[in-house]
């Protein structure tokens, strides 16, 4: 990946086909999809009503980091099989499905086919579940990266009892999958070196997006109040 001067990079949670969310966070921070850098933390499908608009979107941007989430990971069975699982339907697919009614577009297939599983920059990783700690990243099983909320539990508990520690060897690890509402917030959360960035758009809650060299976070409007309440309901947390 090239470097550009004066690049700016942000994280972005779990964005669950939330497009109206996006785009306000990209309105709110000024992101400028030909000079910044984008890295989407993965579960960008399913859910929400516009995945096909957040592609699109996505497409866009000349510097982006994709990661590959647990919801891209059955999406792309459908994306490259036309294969739908029931546990994949009833846990958001349907919408990612009923955004695509003349098809998959094969720009967006490659998008998906070529997601990171992980991506490091400056010591700093960054990935949708979570990591072994201990063990190489890159000898980590997709179904531990995209999956696991071990690290996330650990880093909480530490919190909690206001250690500051770090767990890994590396200075920041940004993870989605793990939505902070469970915790009692809709913003980004910090424990220990660990990052939690989901905050809750896949369930009608604000999607949040940060500026990693400053901190500032750029959260959109709650997604219910973008879409409706509706599409919000009933879903289980996976």
């Amino acid at each position: 990946m090239i470097a550009v001067s004066n690049m700016r990079t942000f994280v972005i949670g779990d964005i669950h086909g939330a497009y109206r969310a996006l785009d306000q966070c990209f309105d709110r921070s000024g992101f400028d999809s030909r000079m910044d850098r984008l890295i989407s933390l993965g579960d960008v499908c399913d859910r929400g009503p516009e995945v096909s608009k957040v592609f699109e979107a996505l497409l866009e941007i000349h510097h982006l980091v994709y990661i590959l989430g647990n919801h891209d990971f059955w999406a792309k069975e459908w994306f490259t099989t036309g294969q739908v699982p029931d546990v994949w339907y009833f846990q958001g697919g349907r919408h990612t499905i009923n955004s695509y009614p003349h098809g998959v577009p094969e720009s967006h297939r490659d998008l998906i086919l070529n997601a990171y599983q992980y991506f490091i920059d400056a010591n700093r990783l960054f990935i949708h579940g979570g990591i072994i700690p201990g063990v190489p990243v890159e000898k980590q099983d997709q179904n531990t990266l995209i999956w696991d909320r071990s690290l996330v539990s650990e880093a909480l508990s530490r919190r909690s009892k206001g250690r500051t520690d770090a767990i890994t060897g590396y200075a920041e690890i940004f993870v989605g999958h793990t939505p902070t509402i469970q915790f009692g917030s809709d913003h980004p959360i910090q424990a220990c070196e660990v990052w939690l960035m989901d905050t809750g758009a896949g369930w009608g809650y604000p999607l949040s997006m940060m500026n990693i060299d400053t901190k500032e976070v750029f959260r959109s409007d709650p997604v219910t109040q973008l879409y409706g309440s509706n599409l919000y309901n009933n879903f289980n947390q996976t």
